[in-house]
């Protein structure tokens, strides 16, 4: 029980970068009604578009202060440019296909990036090591936080009221909401539908940009395949706090990151399980959880938003 703030404090950072690549999957899901799965690959190569630009662009020596914020757009640049042109190039002629074919497409898609990226980045087919956040680690309270995870703990609550304002306050913002209501009768308000599903794209491109370089700075390495497993949890997170609900792929991804932390720290304590080691159990219990979810409330903690288009 000593260790119990500890573990909450590394769920919550957890289930923040969770989070913020969750957004990505429910913002689209809630326009399009698009299961995205190559977002999990949006949100690998904003990791490495930030590497690049501390390997290539920045002047070697670059403090960690200026070449942040340089790194951070980036990977937001990387990023949105594959996500919009995934959206124009692979999605928006299947828009009105069977449900099945932008599925198997977006797998195709996820697949198509880990290779290219594996195929034609320098040294990518190991890991590649990120740069690091002098100084720390921190000890609050008695519960330590490191180095990596300031910029998450930082990022994460700056990125979700921006987005609540953008969503809430402005004329796109309103556009997207009437989109995801009823994209017909958005159209003949006038809204251009085609743009407001754009943004969208872009909008969670850029978020899970951010959890690219969070990524980066919290474990100190990334490499091609890790948007793949992360990117399934993130949809788990999305699943388990309402599909199509922003603030339920938030609220969803630090519950999600709080069980798996929680569940993997203790694991050792279940008579029969310790033999495995807890590490083991790590990417088990956000697919128990999903199934868990989906049996007993399916449409997720906060409730699904998405119109019937029956």
């Amino acid at each position: 029980m000593n260790e119990l703030p500890q573990q909450l404090v590394n769920g919550l950072l957890l289930g923040s970068m969770y989070g913020l690549v969750a957004i990505g999957y429910t913002m689209v899901y809630g326009i399009v009604q698009l299961i995205n799965f190559a977002h999990g690959e949006i949100f690998m190569t904003g990791a490495f578009g930030a590497l690049t630009i501390y390997l290539y662009v920045l002047p070697d020596g670059t403090s960690m202060a200026i070449a942040l914020p340089l790194m951070l757009i980036g990977a937001v640049m990387v990023a949105v440019t594959v996500a919009v042109g995934a959206e124009r190039f692979a999605y928006r002629p299947l828009r009105n296909a069977p449900r099945l074919a932008p599925l198997i497409t977006a797998i195709g898609l996820s697949l198509a990036l880990q290779q290219a990226v594996w195929a034609w980045y320098p040294g990518a087919t190991s890991a590649l090591v990120f740069p690091q956040i002098e100084g720390g680690p921190f000890e609050i309270g008695g519960v330590t936080i490191q180095t990596g995870d300031v910029f998450l703990l930082v990022a994460a609550p700056i990125s979700m009221a921006v987005l609540a304002y953008f969503v809430m306050k402005t004329r796109t913002g309103r556009g997207m909401q009437a989109t995801a209501q009823d994209p017909d009768t958005a159209k003949l308000m006038g809204v251009n539908t085609d743009r407001i599903i754009v943004i969208a794209f872009a909008l969670g491109a850029t978020f899970a940009a951010v959890g690219g370089v969070a990524y980066g700075l919290k474990y100190g390495q990334i490499d091609f395949r890790m948007g793949f497993l992360l990117g399934l949890k993130a949809f788990t997170a999305a699943v388990l706090g309402g599909i199509g609900n922003i603030y339920g792929a938030m609220i969803g991804g630090v519950v999600l990151g709080v069980a798996e932390t929680l569940a993997t720290a203790y694991i050792a304590d279940i008579p029969g399980m310790d033999q495995f080691g807890s590490n083991a159990w790590a990417d088990v219990w956000a697919f128990v959880l999903l199934i868990l979810v989906l049996l007993f409330r399916p449409q997720g903690l906060l409730g699904e938003r998405v119109a019937d288009r029956a």
